[in-house]
């Protein structure tokens, strides 16, 4: 039998693909998750979860539960996490408990009690890069700082070198480039990764953190208006309601597919070598938003074009890509799941799902909060 693996957050979007590929390559696997009712309504175990894990109902927050899951594992992916930039700007203290609390209940039991745990890796995340790299044709590379209110507001939506204020080119942002966190949910995504990297260099304890850019794929909860921007388009358009965005629809963003992902997950904790790093995970490939909006509608043969607001969310960046050079040479990842035909699995997976369009209520609670 293969080595035991504990995931947190197994049963989730990432989560779950995650188990399959475990499962797949001859792990035993158990999976610890509290069934958050934001993600899964019915606060059941979903269907798709694969019936070969060991599934404990139980949180992360919870020191005693998080122990009883951990005991007797040999690997462990740390996947549990509250996750929206947004809602993470009004929901601190939440955000800070689960993804910072949780981490150091693992980290603390790991470090001070009896156990078996040989390697952990952990889900980071590029929002904590803020704004992603540019180059200047006068002034070379540049990291330019986030947009002003100002700026927004006059409808400017690109940046301006902040050296020159001429424009600016974005490039494939590196894993050294320095991390300027805009949002509650960015910091406690670094300081997780941090948390890791730093207790695993301490006790010499193999450790990886993968940044993962926008991940998309079936599984990923319609009903969730805080999750990824394809499952939310997604779940307008299949209640025949247009894909509202922000800014003028012409910012990027990088996404991968969750196949690839999990294919991500297992390589670094398969990886002999090349511990204690950073890795980005992504496609390498910058898509609009519009675009993405405008390929859902003319793959679900709906005639629904989005609707651009040129209104702007605080604290949103503008580019951000990743330079996935170093995960390529170092774990051997390439990304295979083409965009198009990951749009159209997930197409084929929401036919069977129900979606429930919670994008408007999300709204109203933003520009209550002052945040839009």
């Amino acid at each position: 039998m293969g080595k035991k693996v504990l995931v947190t957050g197994g049963a989730g979007f990432i989560g779950s693909f995650t188990v399959d590929a475990l499962l797949e390559k001859g792990y035993q696997v158990r999976v610890l998750d509290n069934l958050d009712p934001q993600v899964h309504p019915r606060g059941e175990i979903p269907r798709y979860l694969n019936k070969g894990v060991e599934f404990i109902k139980g949180d992360v927050r919870n020191y005693q539960q998080l122990k009883k899951a951990l005991k007797d594992m040999e690997l462990v992916v740390h996947l549990a996490a509250a996750v929206g930039v947004g809602q993470s700007q009004y929901q601190i203290k939440h955000y800070i408990e689960v993804n910072i609390g949780g981490t150091a209940n693992l980290l603390d039991i790991v470090v001070n009690t009896k156990n078996k745990v040989e390697k952990i890796v952990i889900a980071a995340s590029m929002s904590s890069y803020g704004e992603g790299c540019y180059y200047c044709h006068k002034c070379g590379e540049v990291r330019p700082p986030l947009r002003t209110e100002e700026q927004l507001s006059d409808s400017r939506w690109e940046l301006p070198c902040p050296h020159c204020q001429e424009a600016l080119k974005p490039v494939p942002t590196p894993e050294p480039a320095e991390r300027h966190c805009n949002s509650i949910y960015a910091m406690t995504k670094r300081d997780q990764e941090d948390m890791v990297l730093n207790i695993g260099k301490t006790y010499k304890i193999p450790v990886v953190a993968l940044r993962y850019f926008n991940v998309y794929g079936p599984r990923q909860s319609l009903s969730n208006p805080y999750t990824g921007v394809a499952a939310i388009f997604m779940s307008r358009i299949k209640n025949d309601n247009p894909p509202v965005i922000y800014e003028d629809g012409l910012q990027t963003r990088d996404f991968v597919s969750v196949h690839d992902i999990a294919r991500a997950n297992l390589l670094a904790l398969e990886a002999g070598d090349y511990h204690y790093q950073a890795f980005n995970v992504g496609s390498g490939v910058p898509r609009t938003i519009e675009e993405v909006a405008e390929l859902l509608a003319s793959l679900y043969q709906k005639d629904i074009a989005p609707i651009i607001t040129n209104k702007f969310r605080k604290g949103d960046v503008r580019h951000c890509y990743a330079d996935i050079s170093k995960i390529k040479s170092c774990l051997g990842f390439e990304p295979k799941m083409s965009f198009a035909i990951g749009m159209k699995e997930l197409i084929e997976w929401a036919h069977e799902v129900e979606a429930e369009d919670r994008f408007d209520q999300a709204a109203q609670e933003l520009a209550h909060k002052g945040l839009i």
